[in-house]
């Protein structure tokens, strides 16, 4: 019979299609041998990036704080920190990009081996700009160095400057001290020098009548009046100075020329207001009129005009300050006192 003829035949395709399946298997490992180790260098050179990335943010901090000293630079260092904050930013988004593009590589290992290809290109375009990146940080750097030279130098000058200030007030106070010692000194050598002009005056004068101390000044008595508004002398004024002249030439002869005496004729008016009509002007000009009076007549009798001085003092030295017609008539008077010259 036919049917029982025929014979089972086996066709032996089984070992080819393992071969196949193991190659597919290699290509597969390979390229996931591939993924991985794109992976591994792509997360090496993040790190690494990460790293200098803080380094630099790092720099760019202590570099802010060191170029606010320095106006002169600030522009300039404001600005290189922006394009390296621009730079770090892009190279933030190169990462970000990166990573998706490994997402997707893992997404299809069909097109794994472009994905890594890419990623290097990346990973080179991204060593460039860390590069760069670096070489500014260098530049910064430099800057900074310089900014602190500059700021060592002024600190020097500005601590020369202080101790050349500190010199300064020292030797200002201690001439202030030496100053201060010499005029406690001349004070010291006037007050014994008028104490010795008034005693060695005092044992010369004696008690002569006429003269009374008033203060350090020797007063001559006299009754020098004048009439209201006129500063020539009377009679009677004359009289008196007639008296007092050989007294003042005693004096002359006995006193040392080494004591700077001098008698000062103080001229003084009551306080009633001077008439228009007068050629004198104010109280203050007829007093000094009557005390220059006195003086010339003195002079007249023989007295060394070198020791005598006129002054006036109008109506401001009243003897006696009522307002009563008694009181005007005393104040018009003439003083003599003998004084240091």
């Amino acid at each position: 019979m036919p049917l029982a003829r025929r014979s089972t035949r086996h066709v032996e395709y089984w070992p080819s299609f393992v071969d196949a399946l193991s190659t597919m298997l290699l290509v597969i490992i390979f390229l996931l041998s591939v993924f991985m180790l794109s992976q591994f260098f792509l997360s090496r050179e993040v790190t690494s990036k990460d790293t200098a990335l803080t380094k630099l943010e790092s720099q760019v901090a202590e570099l802010t704080q060191l170029l606010s000293l320095e106006r002169a630079g600030r522009a300039k260092a404001e600005t290189d920190l922006g394009s390296l904050r621009a730079t770090l930013g892009a190279a933030q988004k190169e990462e970000a990009r990166l990573k998706g593009a490994a997402a997707a590589a893992a997404a299809g290992l069909a097109g794994a081996g472009g994905a890594a290809a890419k990623a290097g290109a990346a990973l080179d375009s991204q060593k460039a700009l860390t590069a760069q990146a670096l070489a500014q940080v260098d530049v910064l750097n430099q800057q900074i160095a310089a900014l602190r030279r500059q700021l060592a130098a002024i600190e020097d000058a500005l601590s020369a400057s202080e101790a050349a200030d500190k010199r300064s007030q020292a030797r200002i106070a201690d001439l202030g001290a030496r100053l201060n010692v010499a005029l406690a000194q001349k004070v010291q050598q006037l007050a014994r020098y008028r104490s010795d002009f008034f005693g060695r005056l005092r044992e010369i004068l004696g008690d002569r009548p006429g003269i009374r101390i008033v203060g350090d000044r020797f007063v001559f008595s006299s009754e020098l009046l004048f009439a209201v508004g006129k500063a020539d002398l009377s009679d009677a004024g004359k009289s008196a100075l007639d008296k007092l002249a050989p007294s003042l030439l005693e004096l002359a002869q006995i006193i040392p020329p080494e004591i700077p005496w001098i008698l000062r004729v103080d001229g003084h008016t009551d306080k009633a207001p001077i008439s228009a009509q007068s050629p004198f002007g104010s109280n203050w000009g007829l007093s000094a009129a009557r005390a220059i009076a006195v003086v010339r007549y003195l002079k007249s009798k023989g007295v060394p005009p070198d020791r005598l001085a006129a002054a006036g003092f109008g109506e401001f030295q009243p003897l006696d300050p009522a307002d009563t017609p008694d009181a005007f008539a005393k104040n018009r008077r003439i003083e003599l006192k003998l004084t240091e010259k």
